[in-house]
């Protein structure tokens, strides 16, 4: 009897020492806190001159005009053209024109309003055809990276020429601050070979070193955007 007695004891204290067994809980590791940020959508306004900042200052007649929020903060974009016209901060050996065109980045807090690039570029003193102007749609804004922080697209051409001869023509993209440029010249059809096709000149590029060295859709935007226009249409 002795005998069974200590064997019960130690059965008894056996099972009591054994791990206690918990209900399986499936836990989602994660590395971080949950995110409750909505995917961001990038929508752009056009506006006018009378919905700027009071602050804003701008030269020309104004092509382009939006308005956007991002990761940046609310952005304001302004593209402008003077047109032919004598700007006396140039020197005048001729009788010649002047045309010049302008971008404007501008980020707006509260009453603060804080300009973070501009693009210029112009012909002076030109006694023939000037060109100074942003081809015609082809200003975009864009978040090709998905990253929240959007891309500005503009595209130029200026030249001085009284013939049909190429014009100098520019791709330039900003994200943030950083700015990607496309560089060549336009294609103009310049006569008709023996077999009745058409024969060209100009349409070669250069990518610059952020275009080369950033993202891919970035160059395939910008050489989709440069084949798209790179023929000169002499009606616009």
């Amino acid at each position: 009897m002795k005998k069974i007695t200590i064997l019960l004891l130690f059965i008894v204290l056996f099972w009591n020492c054994k791990p206690e067994k918990k209900d399986d809980v499936k836990t989602a590791v994660s590395n971080g806190k949950p995110s409750t940020e909505e995917p961001f959508v990038l929508t752009v306004e056009k506006i006018d001159s009378t919905q700027f900042p009071a602050s804003i200052k701008y030269e020309g007649f104004i092509k382009n005009a939006v308005r956007w929020k991002d990761k940046l903060g609310d952005n304001i974009v302004i593209t402008t053209e003077t047109g032919y016209h004598i700007n006396k901060k140039f020197t005048h050996e001729t009788e010649g024109s002047d045309a010049e065109l302008f971008g404007y980045h501008f980020i707006v807090s509260g009453n603060e309003v804080k300009q973070t690039w501009k693009v210029y570029d112009y012909i002076s003193d030109c006694p023939v055809d000037i060109v100074a102007s942003f081809v015609k749609n082809t200003f975009q804004v864009t978040d090709l990276d998905k990253n929240g922080i959007a891309e500005t697209w503009l595209m130029y051409k200026t030249v001085c020429h009284g013939d049909v001869s190429p014009s100098d023509m520019k791709i330039i993209m900003y994200e943030g601050n950083t700015k990607y440029a496309m560089r060549g010249e336009n294609k103009v059809a310049v006569g008709i070979d023996d077999n009745g096709k058409k024969q060209f000149e100009g349409g070669e590029y250069k990518l610059d070193e952020n275009f080369k060295k950033g993202a891919k859709v970035f160059r395939e935007f910008a050489e989709k955007l440069w084949n798209d226009n790179v023929i000169e249409n002499w009606e616009d």
